[in-house]
């Protein structure tokens, strides 16, 4: 297929948001693997799974629904053996891929960043599961086109666009500690125009959980749980087959209860436009405006007042120009313009202000039918500080057989200190004082990366090694006395040398035509901890990254009857034991510190799927199947407290008529 047949297949669906390619290619192995998927988020261009020059791992719509995720964090640790998921202080979800952590990577939807954090990690309860078409996963820093944030990967959710007349689903799942969740997609499609309207909502009450005695750090009592609202809406006008405009707006809201007499609560408000236009066969011109808001505040239910005390607010401009060669080449230019928006009651000033601009430059080289080679370049300018910073990738695909994709990479990252660790000022519940630093550098991170992809009638095989050196690592240091008197010490951010990761993936997959299939995934990572400027190691209030995880599945979907359909999937990961130094009291740091011990685990999910007709699924499943509890409910520690029975329903109500 040819780049402006292929750019046409993107356009016909909005940019963001490509359809499966039918057409791809005749051969029923690419079909089964779907690596004749179109992906967009490595190049910011159109391209088959099978042919990308950068290593991305998809996650399917029908992976999605089987494994009936509510939300990313669900999902990603279910498919990725080198994601775990852990609490912060005040059991914020923290996030380690691969040894990065959530500030180093970057979460878009549908290409466009999120705005806000939490504790250092975006808000992973915003991004629910329903209406996903796939989400596209690139490691490391390999795509120089996405620039801060982006060092550790690039996680890209694309949204569905409805495609019939009229859908309508709803659906609901209950489980474990009153878990409800409740969803709906409404769309329409018309000749010029398709809309799409969906909501959800989900709730978890607070539940205790019971360690054993003699704990050596802070442990855990109360899980507390929360009640989450998402509402979106997307309309796509498609006056002529050459352009595409599409509106969208959000909106999100969370309350969690630490506190009987003030929850905690949490906003989004998001929107944009977005224009797709194929000038000519060979060109096509993107632009885009994005907006969002992200808000916490406290409710005093006494006064009734809903105070505000955090605001981010990002405003952002976009345009991508795209020209094919009669080759098979694509240069792909762009820029973007962010306004970022910052209002914290423990900011230095409580405001803080930026403008972010970037300018960048991509050449795909079709050398010839065995090699190609994409290369970039991307330039960013920070307004506070007058930072700025240049960073090239360079990736290379070579095919010596048709089923057979060899890979190598190396790209440049950076990630640009935030308003807040430059600012803040902030005491972390009377344990310590928080406190930015003006004079933080940038952190500039180098990626090798090499991968090798066989595929061949019901069996594909990858595997993949990398290696991440950083320098100036963004972090909290350790924390100090600043006069004899203190009461409470100082936890700096500041700048860390020496840290590193390296690590390698394989993984092996096959379906049958008698409707099994099985996949295995191992992962390895070795990280080299950061120090200080004294060549002290920093203490690390997040768990490191376990050396060895493994994910396995096995699954049988069959189609039994014309209305009768079932699909039965055991589904585990296995995860090796960890050590991290923690203090032995996080109220009273002179105590000194402790090496914490994380036992290796492993958490088994068995879920049936039933197809009742076109339009009902039932699902069923037993999560945490053999009933793990950590026996110290550390910060760090899985949060299970045994077997959790999830029962759901599913109904596309247009296909009942």
């Amino acid at each position: 297929m040819n780049k402006p047949i292929l750019f046409s297949v993107l356009m016909a669906t909005a940019t963001w948001q490509t359809a499966t390619a039918q057409d791809a290619t005749t051969d029923s192995t690419y079909r089964q693997f779907n690596l004749g998927e179109v992906v967009v988020t490595g190049t910011r261009t159109p391209k088959f799974l099978k042919d990308t020059p950068i290593q991305t791992r998809v996650i399917s719509a029908k992976e999605i629904a089987r494994l009936d995720a509510t939300n990313v964090q669900d999902l990603l640790q279910q498919e990725l053996p080198s994601v775990e998921f852990s609490y912060a202080m005040n059991q914020q979800t923290h996030l380690n891929f691969s040894g990065f952590g959530g500030q180093g990577v970057l979460f878009l939807v549908d290409g466009e960043r999120l705005a806000g954090e939490t504790m250092d990690d975006v808000d992973f309860t915003r991004l629910s599961m329903d209406n996903v078409e796939r989400i596209e996963i690139v490691k490391g820093a390999a795509s120089a086109l996405y620039g801060s944030n982006a060092t550790g990967g690039v996680i890209n959710i694309i949204t569905k666009n409805s495609q019939k007349p009229l859908t309508l689903n709803v659906n609901a799942r209950y489980a474990k500690h009153n878990e409800q969740r409740y969803g709906a997609a409404f769309g329409l499609n018309g000749k010029h125009w398709n809309n799409m309207l969906t909501a959800n909502l989900n709730s978890t009450d607070n539940y205790n959980v019971h360690s054993a005695e003699s704990p050596v750090t802070r442990i855990i009592a109360t899980v507390y749980g929360d009640k989450t609202m998402n509402l979106k809406d997307q309309l796509v006008w498609s006056p002529n087959s050459n352009l595409h405009l599409t509106g969208r707006a959000g909106y999100f809201f969370r309350e969690t209860v630490r506190s009987a007499d003030q929850p905690e609560r949490y906003r989004d408000f998001s929107g944009g436009l977005r224009m797709d236009w194929n000038l000519s066969e060979w060109d096509n011109v993107q632009a885009s405006y994005a907006f969002d808001q992200y808000d916490k505040s406290d409710f005093q239910r006494i006064t009734r007042l809903d105070i505000r005390d955090y605001s981010n607010v990002q405003n952002t401009i976009r345009w991508l120009y795209n020209h094919s060669f009669e080759s098979g080449d694509v240069l792909t230019i762009g820029s973007d313009y962010m306004h970022d928006y910052l209002y914290n009651t423990n900011l230095e000033g409580e405001v803080r202000k930026q403008d972010l601009w970037d300018v960048f430059a991509q050449y795909d080289w079709r050398i010839t039918d065995k090699w190609e080679a994409v290369g970039a370049v991307r330039y960013d300018y920070f307004s506070d500080g007058n930072d700025t910073h240049v960073t090239p990738k360079l990736n290379v695909c070579y095919k010596p057989r048709r089923n057979l994709a060899l890979r190598a990479g190396y790209g440049m990252g950076f990630r640009a200190p935030t308003l807040k660790e430059k600012y803040y000022n902030f005491n972390m519940s009377g344990i310590w004082i928080v406190e930015g630093n003006v004079n933080l550098k940038s952190e500039v991170s180098h990626n090798v990366n090499l991968s090798a992809e066989y595929t061949k009638g019901h069996y594909n095989f990858t595997a993949s090694v990398y290696y991440n050196k950083v320098k100036n690592k963004l972090a909290t240091s350790a924390p100090y006395f600043k006069n004899a008197d203190d009461k409470l010490p100082y936890l700096p951010y500041a700048n860390l040398d020496n840290y590193s990761v390296c690590g390698g993936e394989i993984g092996a997959q096959a379906k049958w035509n008698n409707g099994f299939g099985a996949r295995l995934t191992y992962a390895y990572t070795k990280e080299q901890l950061a120090k200080d400027k004294d060549g002290n190691t920093i203490n690390n209030q997040y768990i490191p990254a376990r050396e060895h995880a493994l994910n396995a599945r096995v699954d049988f979907d069959r189609q039994l009857t014309k209305t009768y359909g079932l699909n039965i999937a055991l589904q585990g990961r296995v995860l090796s034991g960890v050590e991290n130094v923690e203090y032995k009291d996080y109220y009273d740091v002179s105590k000194g510190t402790i090496s914490v011990e994380y036992p290796a685990y492993t958490i088994w999910k068995l879920s049936v799927v039933q197809r009742v007709g076109k339009a009902v699924k039932v699902n069923v499943a037993l999560d945490n199947l053999f009933g793990y509890k950590p026996k110290y409910y550390y910060l760090n520690s899985p949060i299970t407290d045994g077997v959790n029975l999830q029962i759901g329903m599913s109904i596309d109500i247009d296909k009942i008529f």
